[in-house]
Parts: C-alpha cells; sequence; structure tokens
C-alpha cells in the first residue's frame, strides 16, 4: 500500500487502512523524532494560506522542517497574484514547478479540490470555508488514538458551532466509520449539525445520535468532549454572533459531574469557551492534541511524498 502522489481533499479519500498507516508512522515519530529528522532533505513544501491560520500553517511549516525539507508561501492572499485575479488552478501550475508538495486553505469550499486537478504535486486540504478540515482530523483522531488506545466504543460530544465547524464535519464522518462509536451534539438550534452530514451518517444502521441544546445534562455519560468556538467570521450578521457567542462556557465547575477520564479537546483558537482554569485540569488535552498535530502532518507528508 503507497499513499505517495496522492492528495488529501477530504478524510474519506483514504480508506481506513491508510489512515490507520498516517497513525502507525506518526507514533514512531513521536517515540523517536532524530530517526526522521532529514527524511525530507531536498523537498519542498508550498504553503498556500488564502484564509488566516496559526496552529495549521506553523504546523504544516514545522512538521516539514523537522523533516530537514525547506518551505516557501505566503500567509495572505493579498500578498499573492490572486490580488491581481490569477485563478486557483493558475497558481498551482506555477507552485507544481516550485515545489513538492502543497497545501491550500482557503474560504471558498472546493477550492482545495479545485487545485488539485490541475496540480503535478500532492495538495493537502488545509482547510476550505465551512466545508472540510481533513488534516485536523488526523490530528483529533491521533491524540484520542494515543490517549484511549482505540478509535472505536467512544461516546464522544460535539459543542459549539456544528453549522460552519469544519473540524466537526471532517470529525464526525471520520469517526462513524469506525465501530460502536456514539455521538451528542451540543448547540443552539442555529447553529446544528447540516442535516446533509446527518444523513451520510444514518446510513448506518447502528448509528447512535442524540442532539440537545444543555451540555451539563450530557457531561456525565460522554467520553470525549469536543468544544468548538462560535465562529465570527462565518456570521453575516454581527447581531446574531453577538447573541450566540457565549452559548456555552465549559468550566471546572461544570466538570464536577464529567467522568474522571473524559479527554476534552478543542481544535483552537478558543475563545472563552473554555475558562481558562480548566487547563491545569488532567483531562483537558487541547494543548497536547496542537503538538500532536506537527506529527500527525508530518507523516501524511511523508507518506505523500513517498520517501524513505
Amino acid at each position: 500500500m503507497s499513499l505517495k502522489g496522492k492528495h488529501l481533499i477530504d478524510p474519506g479519500d483514504f480508506t481506513l487502512t491508510e489512515l490507520n498507516s498516517i497513525f502507525q508512522l506518526a507514533e514512531k515519530i513521536i517515540e523517536n523524532r532524530e530517526d526522521f529528522s532529514e527524511i525530507c532533505k531536498g523537498k519542498i513544501l508550498a504553503t498556500l494560506f488564502y484564509e488566516p491560520s496559526t496552529r495549521t500553517r506553523l504546523s504544516f511549516e514545522a512538521a516539514m522542517l523537522r523533516m530537514g525539507g525547506k518551505v516557501l508561501g505566503f500567509s495572505d492572499a493579498n500578498v499573492s497574484s490572486a490580488a491581481k485575479g490569477e485563478s486557483i488552478a493558475d497558481t498551482i501550475r506555477v507552485i507544481s514547478s516550485y515545489s513538492d508538495i502543497a497545501v491550500i486553505r482557503h474560504p471558498k469550499e472546493g477550492a482545495p479540490k479545485l487545485a488539485s486537478k490541475y496540480s503535478a504535486i500532492p495538495v493537502i486540504n488545509g482547510g476550505d470555508g465551512g466545508h472540510q478540515h481533513p488534516t485536523q482530523t488526523l490530528t483529533d483522531l491521533l491524540t484520542i488514538k494515543r490517549l484511549k488506545g482505540s478509535l472505536s466504543g467512544h461516546r464522544v460530544a460535539f459543542c459549539g458551532d456544528l453549522k460552519f465547524g469544519r473540524t466537526v464535519h471532517s470529525l464526525i464522518k471520520t469517526l462513524s466509520r469506525y465501530p460502536d462509536n456514539k455521538f451528542v451534539l451540543i448547540s443552539p438550534n442555529e447553529l446544528r449539525l447540516p442535516e446533509q452530514i446527518k444523513e451520510i451518517l444514518k446510513k448506518d444502521p447502528n448509528f447512535e445520535i442524540v442532539e440537545t441544546e444543555d451540555l451539563e445534562s450530557v457531561l456525565d455519560s460522554i467520553d470525549i468532549l469536543y468544544m468548538t468556538r462560535i465562529q465570527k467570521e462565518r456570521f453575516f450578521n454581527e447581531a446574531d454572533y453577538v447573541r450566540l457567542k457565549d452559548s456555552y462556557i465549559l468550566d471546572k465547575n461544570k466538570l464536577k459531574s464529567a467522568k474522571k477520564d473524559m479527554l476534552i479537546m478543542h481544535p483552537l483558537p478558543r475563545v472563552n469557551e473554555i475558562a481558562y482554569d480548566v487547563d491545569d485540569d488532567p483531562r483537558a488535552v487541547y494543548f497536547k492534541q496542537a503538538e500532536y498535530g506537527v506529527y500527525a502532518r508530518m507523516a501524511l507528508m511523508a507518506l505523500l511524498l513517498g520517501v524513505n
């Protein structure tokens, strides 16, 4: 089995066997990072970020640099030829001759997929609008696998912006591919998980889902709590954002009823949906999650590039 030359636009692009090969390599890197410090020597990663990013862009850059490769690209579309009207198709054609692999973040859904059709190098979706965020999903799955030991048999709660949250969309669809996972969806009515995603999930006859607006009522029964921020940039009406932005705030007091081994995850950045007094709780793993993102992206790029 080889992932060499493939694109990653949607987590569904890879089989479970292929996903597991990424996690296996990532865990090897975690255990002995020095063994992988030069495997991408001579390789160049292009980072094409048409939308703001801290963790995704810097973790990709850190991942390539830790493997001995180099990085070029932009973090603001206004300093690229996109400001002059250049198309994604033309940009990736040019970038393909400058680099060996590319990651693209774009506010328009489907932009990375379009780029992959014109690219001579592997393209990785670094997030497209409110659609997908597959490498965050790899990060989340690696975190669960490392800290829970398995990707199956969990009751997972997603809380916050489930309508626009691309991290949620990618993760819940992928976790549903592993056996015996159950889901709790916690959100205001206006920010519920889109129906088209629920329809995909319901194709599994063993699928189980609960929807609620009350976080505290389910805290005692879940294994993993995936918090998300209410995303101001996805709202057309600021008044709606202001009304909903403080819908859920997880604090130390609320955690008294939660399981002792529950994981508290968050794709970051957080605003105020997780109080700072939660950070010292051993169940809070969101900063460890961010660290694992580097290893997940190291493993992914190494496999797509086909390096030894």
